[in-house]
């Protein structure tokens, strides 16, 4: 029996979609005939990115990039009515963009926090304002917040992202059922030590706070994951297929974490 995901023909918006796991979503949503929009802020990295999408083989889809600053509530509309004026319409939105600096907590201001609830908290949430109401006269919609372990299990060293993933794991559950009787489905996924780039900066910064090497903080690390592997990003794409599928139709409001089996409680 193969999974038919019949996402042919859907728009999909994916933010950080230059790098890392959101690159590993487009690639994986565009392979299954999806019209991606990628947003994110780096110009060079997002042609990069729509080169990459476009060599793989895919029945007819299109991919436009974005560029956009998502702390920015302006640039959120621009992404917004890019992709509507591009392809008519907004099925999926997979919020991806984001970024917290790792150190103690002690050394880091008030504007390491700001950064970081400015870019994901608010940028998740303008994001989700913004094309709720398309969806909502569409009568459907799948929305997939990837959020991050750190929301659940927080971790030393790390408050601003913390913080900000506590606060869209309470978002996420808490407009789902607002959503459902639009037939709108939103779900978080929680990634926890995935192989990115940004996985790379958060051992470095989390090895300077401590005063130890970085190989020393990814080994341990690894040996604080139970399956003893970290993830990889289309892992990560997976899952998000599958929860904007038809297949995932009575699940919503959910976080599911992709840890290797770390966080330690319900």
């Amino acid at each position: 029996m193969s999974l038919e995901l019949k996402l042919s023909g859907k728009a999909a918006i994916v933010t950080g979609g230059s790098a890392g796991i959101g690159l590993a979503i487009a690639k994986a949503l565009y392979s299954e005939g999806v019209n991606v929009a990628i947003a994110a802020r780096n110009s060079e990295r997002l042609e990069n990115a729509v080169s990459a999408i476009q060599s793989l083989p895919t029945p007819g889809a299109k991919v436009i990039s974005i560029n956009a600053n998502l702390t920015q509530a302006t640039d959120v509309e621009k992404v917004v009515s890019t992709t509507l004026t591009q392809f008519g319409q907004i099925d999926i939105l997979i919020n991806n963009a984001g970024s917290a600096r790792a150190g103690s907590f002690l050394e880091l201001g008030d504007d390491v926090l700001l950064d970081a609830w400015n870019l994901k908290l608010l940028g998740y949430i303008r994001l989700v304002r913004a094309v709720v109401p398309h969806q909502k006269n569409r009568g459907d919609g799948r929305i997939v917040n990837i959020i991050g372990g750190a929301g659940r299990t927080p971790r030393p060293g790390f408050v601003p992202g913390g913080t900000t993933n506590a606060a869209l794991i309470n978002f996420t559950r808490g407009i789902s059922k607002e959503l459902a009787q639009y037939n709108i489905r939103i779900n978080a996924i929680s990634p926890g030590a995935t192989a990115t780039e940004r996985a790379e900066r958060l051992a470095e910064q989390n090895a300077q706070a401590r005063g130890i090497t970085v190989e020393q903080a990814k080994a341990e690390t690894i040996q604080s994951i139970p399956l003893k592997r970290i993830a990889q990003p289309e892992e990560i794409a997976s899952l998000a297929l599958f929860l904007v599928s038809d297949l995932a139709a009575s699940i919503t409001g959910a976080e599911i974490l992709v840890d290797g089996g770390s966080t330690p409680g319900v």
